[in-house]
């Protein structure tokens, strides 16, 4: 809190983060969003990727997830909602990340036998065509500032469920207005949540085309010249 305090300015990218310097430290920070270049991630994600896994390209329900393997990530949850909607859905779940909670991870996925629905691969330096490929993006994390992979996923006009974690989640998608929101480790809404756009996925086509439309917000030009302007003033 010293060098916050002692800042000239203090940038943060999203309300609530602006909210919590308020309250914690007494600051009035400015808010930046991310740069989002959307172009750049199109162009990716139609490279084509000779190793994405025939798992990942057939007829199945196909749901992804990226982020490091870590507490904060909170795939214990995702897992836990898998197990209920494997009774129910045939899907295939890929989760791209490496980190320290891999094998508490796999362990979970074994004990549900869950193995033929979910599969592990490390991280990856362009991760946008197996993005490209799935059919739903889901975000389980305990806390985050501003997650840029949801931005990411509604670029590839995918859906978004998240958890209504702090922060950034219910901001991009405008407390529910452009995706589903669920409360941090909650397996069964989570589960709820899923089957249910399985089950009825054109009456969500109108919240996707609203997420895209919305992704003028993190326009990668208008930031960066936010950015540029802070700079340029206390040069």
């Amino acid at each position: 809190s010293f060098f916050i305090k002692r800042a000239n300015k203090v940038v943060v990218n999203s309300k609530e983060f602006q909210k919590e310097f308020k309250t914690k430290f007494s600051v009035n920070a400015d808010i930046i969003y991310n740069p989002l270049n959307k172009s750049e991630i199109i162009r990716k994600s139609k490279i084509k990727n000779k190793r994405l896994a025939p798992f990942f390209k057939g007829k199945n329900f196909k749901i992804i997830n990226i982020g490091r393997l870590t507490h904060q990530k909170d795939h214990l949850t995702l897992i836990k909602a898998l197990n209920i909607i494997s009774k129910k859905i045939n899907f295939r779940m890929l989760i791209i990340g490496y980190g320290v909670n891999k094998n508490i991870i796999k362990k979970k996925i074994d004990y549900y036998n869950l193995n033929k629905f979910i599969k592990i691969i490390n991280n990856k330096y362009n991760p946008y065509p197996y993005l490209r490929h799935s059919d739903l993006f889901v975000l389980s994390s305990k806390f985050e500032g501003l997650p840029n992979v949801i931005l990411e996923a509604q670029t590839l006009k995918k859906y978004v469920i998240s958890s209504d974690c702090p922060t950034g989640p219910k901001e991009i998608l405008m407390n529910g207005k452009l995706g589903s929101l669920f409360q941090v480790g909650d397996y069964k809404k989570l589960a709820s949540l899923i089957i249910n756009y399985i089950q009825n996925k054109k009456k969500y086509e109108k919240k996707i085309y609203s997420a895209y439309k919305q992704l003028s917000r993190f326009d990668y030009e208008l930031n960066c010249k936010k950015y540029l302007s802070v700079i340029n003033y206390y040069l």
